[in-house]
């Protein structure tokens, strides 16, 4: 191809517990974006934010593979904003909300989607977590799935059935940070579908994910292990099901203002799709669900790559299916 190549700086790395997933997941964008088209710099904000800054005027775009705090949660966004330098995916706003669970859940209801019900604690006023605990059994039932509000790819999260338990899994949580979600637990089949698009929006093939025998739910072994999740794409449900939790994933990113990118996580349960959270970066590693969907879709990763980042840097969309296998 003639012509300029664009200037990509690939950020990854940085300094949240995902850090390793961010690693890998910049690697497998390294390994397989368009060299014709895009030159590349890795930049890693552990280390390589002032060289991201000064050689800012230099570079086209940010393509940020960036997970949990400090990366995916607003913060990094609000950086390449403040040096004028264009990214992948969604701005600082949308980004804090869908990264704290309890605001993204708030907004949820408030837009009219369908939520397990909730508590949140905040570490200063569970000071008894014994006591604590028993009430918040009592008020939404057992078991219970707790969580950090500010953590990915399952950190942190854990399902209880005891005030014992419970106890033990909110320690856990404060100790990763201030506050935790209480969810009642919904026995049920999870899915996951990932939307792209600027004002015109696709819902990509939904994945069902069956994690194997010895884990509860889909955590963090199950989602980077190979072996430890069946992970079944397309979702082999009916017709009205899959269309049902593609516009639940639509709706999600709507009502977040997500941009670009966005990836849905949910559970039917008792014939109904309910939303658990939604990821505005998510894993672009080997083995993650994104790619997968992509594929199913009809593009490989190397097109899905170079629509993100034409994307990002036009004002409006562009066409999904030109970039097909």
């Amino acid at each position: 191809m003639s012509g300029k190549k664009i200037r990509v700086a690939l950020v990854m790395g940085g300094r949240s517990k995902e850090r390793e997933v961010s690693l890998a997941s910049g690697s497998e964008v390294l390994a397989h974006i368009d060299r014709d088209r895009f030159e590349v710099v890795v930049y890693d904000p552990a280390d390589d934010l002032v060289r991201l800054a000064e050689d800012a005027p230099k570079i086209d775009l940010a393509f940020l593979t960036l997970h949990g705090p400090l990366g995916e949660d607003g913060a990094m966004q609000g950086f390449c904003e403040m040096l004028g330098l264009p990214y992948i995916g969604s701005g600082i706003m949308a980004s804090a909300m869908a990264m704290d669970k309890a605001t993204s859940k708030r907004i949820y209801r408030d837009s009219g989607l369908p939520v397990a019900p909730d508590l949140v604690l905040h570490r200063s006023s569970a000071e008894n977590l014994a006591e604590t605990s028993k009430v918040c059994l009592y008020s939404l039932g057992s078991p219970l799935v707790v969580k950090p509000l500010r953590q990915g790819s399952s950190v942190g999260l854990s399902i209880v059935d005891t005030e014992k338990d419970l106890s033990q899994a909110l320690s856990a949580v404060f100790a990763l940070e201030g506050s935790a979600l209480l969810e009642k637990y919904l026995p049920g089949r999870e899915f996951t579908c990932a939307v792209v698009g600027n004002a015109e929006l696709t819902a990509l093939p939904p994945i069902e994910i069956i994690p194997a025998e010895g884990h509860r739910f889909f955590d963090y072994q199950a989602k980077y292990e190979p072996g430890q999740s069946q992970e079944i794409c397309p979702a082999k449900v009916s017709a009205r099901l899959l269309d049902e939790i593609q516009q639940l994933a639509v709706a999600a990113h709507e009502a977040l203002a997500c941009r670009g990118l966005s990836r849905s996580d949910m559970i039917y349960s008792d014939g109904q799709v309910l939303l658990l959270e939604t990821n505005t970066i998510p894993g672009l590693t080997s083995g993650s669900l994104v790619p997968k969907m992509a594929r199913a879709y009809g593009l490989n990763f190397t097109s899905f790559i170079s629509y993100m980042i034409d994307l990002a840097l036009t004002p409006g969309d562009v066409d999904l299916n030109s970039y097909k296998s």
